[in-house]
């Protein structure tokens, strides 16, 4: 047993999985033969997936560097994934290096890259948990030790809940948190979408991931918004991912990244 709680044999690399998929997207080597056969699969789709990817991460910094300047001291990343530098912890302690960061991940060979990557940082931690059970997550002793509820918090669900279906019920598990979370908090959210592609792409693209292990759930921008209840959301709104606060000009190669994004503000 590692000490994140769980056995090698629970590793399964014989399945695509969404955090070694994206992983390769990004041009990182934590990924597997699965993974890079689903990935080239998508990538023969729509190629501007590696753009797509790489247009997420930027998204992640951008809002990072925003809410902790605008005086956030504390963040919970839901659905960490294989860490990637910068990391979250890595662009909030540019700004501050007070900032306490709780990463949480539900797949354990993320935990592995976590304990190599993440945990060797003050004022950072990890645990394994799973974001369909938010109990769980609130409740871990873990988060109890870097997050103060008494304070605004930044919650990070960044690429992550297209991977749930809508049986699972997205919209409830954001009520979970959003009714623990103080006024002043943010949420800080991007999601893939079908509306930049014809129907029969999304499909396929939808269909590859069947076989992985978490599906994916591409949502029109409606929906999408409607995650943003309880939470009035900053200039620019929801918007597509690279349009949201960039720091230069949005080249045209971005025109067709397949995600929304966007920062709320808890009143």
């Amino acid at each position: 047993m590692t000490d994140q709680g769980f056995s090698p044999d629970q590793i399964d690399t014989t399945r695509p999985h969404p955090a070694r998929m994206y992983d390769y997207y990004l041009g990182g080597q934590d990924n597997y033969e699965a993974d890079r056969i689903a990935g080239d699969r998508l990538l023969a789709l729509t190629p501007d997936v590696r753009i797509s990817a790489r247009a997420n991460r930027d998204f992640l910094g951008r809002a990072v560097r925003h809410v902790t300047g605008e005086g956030i001291r504390q963040i919970i990343d839901i659905g960490t994934g294989i860490p990637t530098s910068p990391n979250t912890h890595e662009v909030a302690h540019a700004v501050n290096p007070d900032v306490r960061v709780a990463y949480v991940d539900n797949d354990p060979i993320v935990g592995v890259y976590a304990d190599a990557k993440l945990l060797n940082t003050a004022n950072t931690g990890f645990f394994l948990a799973d974001l369909r059970d938010p109990k769980a997550i609130l409740e871990h002793p873990t988060l109890g030790r870097f997050i103060d509820f008494s304070e605004p918090v930044a919650l990070m669900l960044v690429s992550v809940l297209h991977f749930l279906t809508d049986e699972e019920d997205p919209a409830g598990i954001l009520r979970a948190f959003g009714g623990v979370l103080p006024s002043g908090s943010r949420l800080v959210l991007s999601h893939a979408t079908g509306d930049f592609h014809p129907p029969e792409v999304s499909k396929a693209g939808e269909e590859i991931y069947k076989k992985a292990t978490a599906q994916l759930s591409l949502r029109p921008h409606a929906a999408v918004l409607a995650y943003f209840d309880g939470f009035e959301l900053e200039e620019p709104g929801l918007v597509q991912t690279p349009l949201w606060r960039p720091e230069g000009p949005v080249g045209q190669e971005l025109k067709g990244v397949a995600s929304y994004a966007g920062v709320g503000v808890k009143r």
